[in-house]
């Protein structure tokens, strides 16, 4: 069974002084807290077993806000707590006990997809083995982790570079089964301090074991002031063109 991980931990210091006494994940995306979006992602691809991890002072405004996951259809959610920023990688380290030997899907607290994922992760169920990312071409891939391509694989992911090999960049939805584990019990931290994602994505790729997909719709990260206006801007797009929709219906 695949279960579902949301990494919602971190300081959000680049968004100072809007996180200084709350978590990022707390802060609203236009209607909602911008926690809501990717748990419903998890939710609408079909998967209910799921954790999330969080930190810091908030971490209990989490379990106030989302409880059980019944607003959700769920009949449970499950937290993990994360001390200190080490990284997406140690993250997902703490979730080792509640995966077991089942493949996960991770996906970032602070992305936002435009379409439904529920395409790529079926996609993942039917690998055999390995992992799966999803690419989204962007104006600025040096913010991002960025896809080196040979041909139609992979050969490599550079953890923002200061000159990206091409404009695809890796979103922050990650599909892993069990050798994720192993994999992170060998990774060292980076010049940053922390355990990189980007590591464990380059060591199923010295495996031949990552997949990947192109999205087709928008996606944004919410980290910065500037990708929290732009995801709130992104979102009421799609809320207006459904209320304009909506109103065409009613005046028919």
């Amino acid at each position: 069974m695949l279960k579902g991980i949301i990494l919602a931990g971190g300081t959000g210091s680049r968004l100072f002084p809007l996180t200084k006494v709350t978590n990022k994940h707390l802060l609203p995306v236009y209607d909602k807290p911008m926690i809501f979006y990717p748990l419903e992602a998890l939710v609408k691809a079909g998967i209910e077993d799921i954790m999330i991890v969080t930190g810091g002072q908030a971490a209990g405004e989490f379990l106030r806000l989302l409880g059980n996951g019944n607003e959700f259809g769920l009949k449970h959610v499950n937290y993990a707590y994360q001390q200190g920023a080490g990284g997406i990688a140690e993250a997902l380290g703490l979730c080792r006990f509640f995966a077991g030997d089942d493949p996960v899907c991770v996906i970032l607290g602070d992305n936002i997809f435009q379409d439904s994922l529920f395409e790529h992760v079926s996609g993942f169920k039917s690998q055999p083995q390995g992992a799966k990312v999803l690419l989204k071409e962007v104006q600025r891939p040096e913010r991002f982790g960025v896809a080196q391509m040979d041909g139609p694989r992979i050969s490599r992911i550079w953890e923002k570079p200061e000159k990206p090999p091409s404009n695809l960049a890796v979103t922050g939805i990650y599909m892993y089964d069990k050798q994720v584990w192993d994999i992170i019990d060998t990774l060292r931290p980076s010049m940053r301090g922390e355990l990189e994602i980007s590591d464990v994505n380059n060591a199923y790729i010295e495996r031949g074991q990552l997949s990947y997909s192109v999205l087709d719709g928008w996606w944004t990260d919410a980290g910065t002031i500037e990708s929290l206006h732009r995801a709130t801007c992104l979102v009421s797009r799609e809320r207006g063109a459904e209320a304009d929709l909506s109103l065409a219906g009613e005046a028919s």
